[in-house]
């Protein structure tokens, strides 16, 4: 079992540093970040940008893969997107996880005027933007046309230092984006459905492991070729609450055919509100037990 944390962009850069820093000394296997313009209730901030953070993290960490959780189509084109990817996944030497998302409905769904897309749209478009990432990142020149997206020679020279391009993590929790995850993802990762009670909220992440696996069946991969990522703060407790509880978390998510988890660095309130004490002793006493697992 792998560990990952995501570090949220909520802290000015004086502080976000140190932490992830911290991450790679404490021996995470991946640490992320959100892609949002703003989010829930911390709208109004401080927050930052996914791209640059990510960048500034490659340049004070060394071994950890970098990546986006997710990276949102609502504001992104993948042409720009594209350029952008390439120059993070050089400057990190190789270590983006590229985790990408259908698009909330929230605050970036409509900062830019828009009305919010209903869901078999949204569904479009996440196909759209992932189809032509994938060519961006993997062709040296790509003219495309779609309902969403377009591009008319558009140039990824010299491409990604992975090859043939960065790792695709999809999120996926229907049919038709697991559908996508098969066809395109070197991982999946999910929320889970949302549950009021700890129980339910297990039963739905077993429901879904259970339609990845079929998806890719259907499209011909082996299901073991893939690596499963569950966002642990989907469920409504939040994994830090005690080391004990995480190591729970971390059992039944092996349990279910699960290879990494994600939680998140505590915050004094609000979403992931929880004691950095917590994390400290997973970090130091917990991860190390896991390593091999």
């Amino acid at each position: 079992m792998r560990v990952g944390i995501v570090v949220l962009p909520d802290e000015s850069w004086s502080v976000l540093s140190d932490r992830w820093r911290q991450v790679e000394e404490w021996g995470f296997d991946h640490a992320w970040t959100y892609d949002h313009l703003g989010w829930r209730d911390l709208v109004d901030g401080p927050w930052f940008d996914a791209v640059p953070t990510l960048t500034a993290a490659a340049t004070v960490t060394s071994r950890i893969p970098l990546g986006t959780l997710v990276a949102s189509p609502n504001f992104r084109h993948p042409v720009h997107f594209a350029r952008e990817i390439t120059a993070l996944d050089d400057i990190s030497a190789g270590r983006v996880l590229l985790g990408v998302g259908a698009g909330g409905l929230g605050f970036d769904a409509t900062v830019l005027g828009a009305d919010p897309l209903p869901p078999r749209a949204r569904a479009d478009r996440y196909a759209e933007f992932v189809e032509l990432l994938d060519l961006l990142l993997r062709q040296d020149q790509v003219t495309w046309q779609g309902r969403y997206y377009q591009a008319v020679d558009a140039r990824s020279t010299p491409g990604c230092r992975q090859q043939p391009r960065v790792p695709f993590v999809l999120a996926a929790n229907g049919p038709r984006s697991l559908a996508l995850v098969a066809r395109f993802g070197a991982g999946w990762v999910t929320t889970g459905t949302a549950f009021d009670d700890l129980e339910s909220w297990w039963a739905s992440v077993a429901g879904l492991a259970e339609g990845c696996t079929a998806a890719m069946e259907k499209a011909g991969r082996d299901p073991a070729s893939l690596r499963r990522y569950l966002s642990l703060d989907s469920a409504p407790v939040f994994s830090l609450s005690s080391a004990s509880f995480f190591v729970d978390a971390v059992e039944r998510a092996a349990g279910l055919g699960f290879t990494d988890v994600i939680t998140h660095w505590p915050r004094r309130s609000s979403w992931y509100a929880g004691d950095e004490r917590v994390l400290v002793e997973v970090a130091t006493e917990v991860l190390p037990t896991l390593r091999g697992s």
